[in-house]
């Protein structure tokens, strides 16, 4: 008798076993099992946006899942990328986690953890992402970060105004300057485009010129890694880029020291009839908390082409990664896998409150959210026209561990050229010249 007990209890701890390592074979997200960073607490620097803010209101759930927990050191993202610096100076291990833009990756990639063994080892593939999102995290073949806030550009326009006009969405740089002309004509006191030409180290006004260049069929530099704007051609694209400013006049006053979130501004004030930014700005632009627009009042299209070339989009992220300073990174890994997982993508898009905190959000990652039904559903549509744009020829800005000088440099002869302060050939072959001078000292 004593034997049968005894193997009837053998049997049902076995049994309790089986089930308990079965249940655990069911950890989402490849989280990890047995909650072994359980008590971790974690530390990330990141921007404020409310699309974070959603995730960081959904953050119960990774704790609940890990045990681990998770402070977010929310900034603007102007301080943004003094403060990621300072971390990489300072080998600062305070941070685990941080939240840059793209190009800024390649000058701190010393300090970030190359994600790819860690992609492999727990079968996650990058292929999920839009190739030029996947891009942007990748320098010198290693994986710096995951995309987690990625944007694709597109053109917005007051729909009324077109409709009351006459005017059909635009779908040439050429067409724009005539419906900003067309629009001005008619309401003198609107602008017919919210440019943003203001240089003040964030670079945001050579974003719409890339699309000129790039779609002039230049690039930022050549196959060699040179200075490849001061082409024939790309000094022609240039040239119509501030022509909108200075000779079409069709951009709105103010527009020579106009910062992309001042041009936006502009536009959800009714004082511009087009706005051309990223896919993310849908969601203020018709919010009764920010805009006097609403959502019939907006329409939106790709980004219009140039001279007749398909057309071109720069896109830009802001990845999270981890600080190879950090001493708690592989708990920071599973932060990362329950952040990026496409059931927190699809949620934090679809639900527009958390806690009645307004976290509306058109901002996604993955391949499969730009195309799924209820996503677009939630969202407009804006997703369905960011995939359009991002399968055609969409890219980042340059990988380059010299981007923010060079950046800089191209940025003040853009805006000297849109205040007509100098010739624009001169400035960007001067530009030219003295990105020359810094590739030469950095390849010493």
């Amino acid at each position: 008798m004593k034997r049968r007990y005894a193997t009837l209890i053998l049997a049902s701890a076995a049994l309790l076993a089986t089930v308990g390592a079965h249940a655990q074979e069911k950890m989402p997200y490849n989280l990890k099992t047995g909650k072994p960073y359980d008590g971790t607490e974690l530390r990330v620097l990141l921007v404020g946006t409310p699309q974070f803010k959603g995730l960081e209101l959904r953050a119960g759930e990774f704790t609940k899942l890990t045990g681990i927990k998770v402070t977010w050191d929310e900034t603007t993202f102007k301080a943004l990328q003094e403060k990621v610096s300072s971390v990489g100076v300072a080998a600062d291990g305070s941070y685990d986690v941080v939240n840059y833009l793209d190009s800024w990756g390649p000058p701190n990639a010393r300090w970030l953890v190359d994600l790819g063994p860690l992609l492999k080892r727990d079968g996650i593939s990058m292929d999920r992402y839009p190739s030029a999102f996947t891009k942007s995290v990748t320098y010198d073949g290693k994986v710096m970060g995951l995309p987690l806030r990625s944007h694709v550009q597109i053109f917005y326009y007051r729909k009324d105004i077109f409709d009351k006009l006459n005017l059909a969405a635009p779908k040439t740089w050429a067409d724009v300057v005539t419906a900003g002309k067309a629009v001005q004509k008619a309401i003198p006191e609107m602008g017919g485009v919210a440019c943003y030409y203001g240089a003040d180290g964030n670079r945001q006004n050579l974003y719409v010129w890339l699309d000129f260049l790039r779609g002039a069929g230049g690039d930022v530099f050549d196959a060699k890694g040179n200075p490849a704007w001061d082409t024939p051609a790309g000094i022609q694209a240039t040239k119509d880029y501030i022509a909108l400013n200075t000779v079409d006049k069709v951009c709105a006053p103010g527009s020579v020291s106009s910062l992309e979130q001042d041009s936006r501004i502009v536009f959800m004030q009714g004082k511009a009839a087009m706005l051309p930014i990223w896919s993310w700005a849908y969601s203020p632009l018709i919010s009764p908390e920010s805009s006097t627009l609403k959502p019939e009042q907006v329409g939106f299209v790709e980004m219009p082409s140039y001279k007749g070339a398909p057309p071109v989009s720069l896109t830009n992220s802001m990845p999270y990664s981890i600080s190879k300073y950090s001493k708690k990174q592989e708990a920071a890994w599973e932060f990362l896998k329950w952040l990026s997982n496409p059931e927190l993508e699809k949620k934090n898009g679809v639900e527009k409150k958390v806690n009645g905190v307004n976290t509306a959000s058109t901002v996604f990652n993955l391949k499969a959210s730009f195309v799924d039904a209820d996503i677009n559903a939630a969202n407009a549509n804006v997703p369905k026209a960011a995939a359009m744009a991002l399968a055609a020829n969409a890219a980042p800005l340059p990988m380059t561990v010299d981007w923010p000088e060079i950046g800089d440099l191209l940025s003040i002869a853009i805006n000297k050229a849109a205040t007509g302060e100098g010739d624009v050939e001169q400035l960007m072959k001067t530009a030219a010249k003295d990105v020359t001078r810094v590739l030469r000292r950095s390849r010493r």
